[in-house]
C-alpha cells in the first residue's frame, strides 16, 4: 500500500479542497438533487476558511509520499454544539483501490480523540453499506438511530463514535461574519418598517 502522510490543508489550497468536496458531493450515488444542490451552496469556499481558521485540520487531507504530495482524500469536519461533526469524506477515484478509506477514518478519529469534544457524529444514507462498513470497522463508530425524512425529505443514518472531552468549554462552530450580521439586521429593520407601514 501507498504511504500517505495526514496534512492540514493550507490556505492556498482551499480552493482546490473545494473543488474536490464538490466533486465527493455531486457524484455520490446516494442523495438527491436538491440536497446536492443546497450542500454545494452551503459549502461555500468561505465556510471552508472559516473552518480552517478554527482549526487547519478541519480540512483533512490526505497526501501521498511525505506531505507534500498529491491529495489522495478529504474529510471535511466541524465543531457543532460540542460534538465534532464530520461532514464530508471522500476518497479520490484513483485511490480507492486502496486501504485509504479505513486508515483514513482511524487516523482521523486519532487525531480528533484529543480532549475538545464529547464525540463525533456523521450521517450516511441507509444504502450505503460501503460507508457503514468504514465507519463501524475503521473508525469504531456505532449506529445510533435512522432518522425518517430528515433532510430534504431523506432518511439518514446517524452514526456517533464517543471521545474523552477533558478540555473545559466548547467550540462554538462556524459564527456568521461581520456582513452577514450587517445583512440580518437590515432584513429586521426593513420587515419591522414593513410590518409598522401596514
Amino acid at each position: 500500500m501507498a504511504e500517505y502522510k495526514i496534512v492540514a490543508a493550507k490556505p492556498h489550497e482551499i480552493d482546490l479542497v473545494h473543488d474536490y468536496l464538490v466533486e465527493a458531493i455531486i457524484d455520490s450515488p446516494f442523495y438527491g438533487e436538491e440536497f446536492k444542490a443546497f450542500e454545494t451552496t452551503r459549502l461555500t469556499k468561505d465556510y471552508l476558511r472559516t473552518l480552517s481558521e478554527i482549526d487547519p485540520y478541519h480540512l483533512f487531507t490526505f497526501r501521498t509520499g511525505d506531505g507534500d504530495g498529491d491529495i489522495a482524500a478529504i474529510q471535511i469536519s466541524g465543531p457543532e454544539y460540542g460534538a465534532l461533526f464530520l461532514y464530508w469524506s471522500y476518497v479520490r477515484p484513483q485511490y480507492r483501490k486502496s486501504r485509504l478509506a479505513l486508515t483514513g477514518i482511524r487516523d482521523f478519529c486519532k487525531h480528533w480523540d484529543n480532549g475538545r469534544f464529547h464525540k463525533i457524529s456523521t450521517y450516511i444514507k441507509p444504502e450505503n453499506d460501503a460507508a457503514r462498513a468504514v465507519l463501524t470497522r475503521g473508525g469504531g463508530f456505532t449506529e445510533t438511530c435512522v432518522l425518517e425524512k430528515h433532510i430534504m425529505g431523506e432518511d439518514m443514518v446517524l452514526f456517533e463514535r464517543k471521545l474523552n472531552k477533558t478540555v473545559p468549554g466548547y467550540d462554538w462552530g462556524v459564527m456568521p461574519g461581520r456582513m452577514t450580521r450587517i445583512t440580518n439586521q437590515l432584513k429586521r429593520l426593513f420587515s419591522r418598517s414593513d410590518r409598522q407601514a401596514a
